[in-house]
């Protein structure tokens, strides 16, 4: 089960917060916000049964924004330090007060309103101890033994990226002059194998697979994802390219959802203001098919374990919240932090994203495509002549016309079956039409982070290959 904060630590925390706070305020800030944060990280890979890279390590750091009132308008700067001395905080708070009083006048900047504040009730399942318990020893031998499980697959595997297990640990609390105070830990532990395939002719080809989650009790078993990993390499060997041609194409769900976050962004706030996205000025329009319901969630919990997208506030202080980007097709909302809200005429969706310095962004909970009924088998199934992409490489994403150009591996679908691998192609069109012409959803949907999509069948994209 997860566990509460301890309350010493959280205690001490929070006693530099404030005290950060009220440094700021006698020097001159009329508002200002801290963040503390502590870490702790752990990697090991290991190649070919030995152990390559150990790394453990602790972090921590103190983040100062403050703001001083000039008229109706705000000047404002940020600063941040991994010293904790009293020295160190000294500067900080001079720093920032010194920087925010030759910064120009915004009138939308400043801290949300009071009533804004909150935060999410009870456990979120966000923090497990098991993830710090777990000796170092088992951690090196499930790396050991996934890296294992997939080169004993098969004998056209003999080399191999590694296999790994990583861990990390988080605490942060955000504090600020208008009286909000907010604290979580979060938790995460993953472990993945990268094998290496070589045909008859020496060519290579490699794939991964992983498994992760905020508990060691919910990691898969490791030598079925060496398998799986070792499988995914395989696939790709005696890759070809096709001829180029107008075809439809099913993104496995790692892919799908990279297609599908690129909503996210032409929904973000800050673009919108900017006129730089497809998506601005077209709130209540349809942005894409009547099956398309695309959802950003920072409330979720699911089978007793909280989201990677999960929090129980934002990173101005804000409740989390659930809400429609897109439904039934339907544009609904804009995503915002405070500052663009502003700008735009209308409140934060709690979507604010915080590092240590700077100015807040905006970020995603748990976003994700809403699942449809097929499996991926009968969504192949449906195809007669068609791609099957695994793989794409590059940025060829215009969020500003909605231009999309990438390139791909993955596999040919022949009558309803995957044929063949095929690599060094293009696959390109417009995410206004590709939007449009989601014409399957699967049933596959499955979190491995804090997005996630089904597979999906895009109708009449253009494959530029021979």
């Amino acid at each position: 089960m997860s566990q509460s904060i301890a309350p010493a630590l959280s205690s001490d925390l929070k006693q530099l917060a404030a005290d950060v706070l009220a440094k700021a305020l006698r020097a001159g800030a009329t508002d200002a916000e801290a963040v503390v944060y502590e870490g702790e990280q752990f990697e090991v890979l290991v190649r070919l049964g030995q152990v390559e890279t150990l790394k453990e390590s602790g972090s921590r750091a103190v983040g100062l924004r403050v703001f001083i009132a000039s008229g109706k308008a705000q000047r404002t700067a940020s600063t941040s330090s991994s010293d904790f001395s009293s020295d160190s905080i000294e500067r900080l708070v001079d720093g920032a007060v010194t920087l925010a009083r030759i910064t120009s006048e915004d009138p939308f900047a400043g801290l949300p309103e009071p009533e804004a504040f909150g935060k999410l009730d009870g456990d979120l399942h966000l923090y497990f101890d098991d993830v710090n318990e777990q000796p170092p020893a088992e951690r090196i031998e499930i790396a050991r033994r996934v890296e294992a499980a997939a080169m004993s697959y098969d004998t056209r595997i003999q080399n191999s990226k590694g296999g790994d297990f990583d861990t990390s640990t988080s605490h942060k609390i955000l504090m600020n002059s208008r009286g909000f105070t907010g604290e979580y830990r979060r938790s995460y532990c993953g472990f993945s194998a990268a094998p290496i395939a070589q045909d008859a002719t020496g060519n290579m080809q490699q794939n991964y697979w992983y498994s992760n989650s905020r508990s060691t009790r919910k990691l898969e078993n490791p030598e079925d994802i060496g398998i799986i990993a070792a499988q995914r390499t395989l696939r790709r060997l005696g890759a070809r390219q096709v001829k180029t041609q107008k075809a439809p194409v099913v993104f496995s769900p790692e892919i799908a959802r990279s297609i599908i976050a690129n909503i996210f962004e032409a929904a973000n706030g800050d673009s919108i203001y900017r006129h730089a996205s497809f998506f601005a000025d077209m709130l209540g329009e349809r942005v894409a098919g009547e099956n398309i319901t695309v959802i950003d969630d920072g409330t979720m919990v699911h089978d007793g374990i909280g989201g990677y997208g999960t929090a129980p506030f934002d990173g101005e202080g804000l409740p989390t919240r659930r809400k429609a980007l897109v439904e039934n097709g339907i544009l609904k909302n804009y995503v915002m932090n405070t500052y663009t809200a502003r700008k735009l005429g209308m409140v934060s969706t709690g979507n604010a994203s915080r590092g240590l310095a700077g100015n807040p962004g905006i970020g995603a909970g748990n976003f994700y495509l809403e699942p449809g009924t097929l499996t991926p088998e009968q969504i192949i199934g449906d195809v007669k002549d068609g791609l099957y992409v695994t793989q794409t490489m590059g940025f060829g994403v215009n969020l500003v016309t909605g231009d999309y150009s990438q390139g791909a591996s993955g596999l040919w679908i022949e009558n309803g079956e995957l044929s063949y691998p095929v690599e060094e192609i293009t696959i390109a069109g417009n995410l206004k039409d590709m939007y449009k012409n989601i014409v399957a959803i699967g049933n596959d949907l499955v979190f491995r982070g804090a997005s996630a999509s089904p597979t999906i069948r895009v109708e009449g994209m253009m494959i530029a290959g021979s």
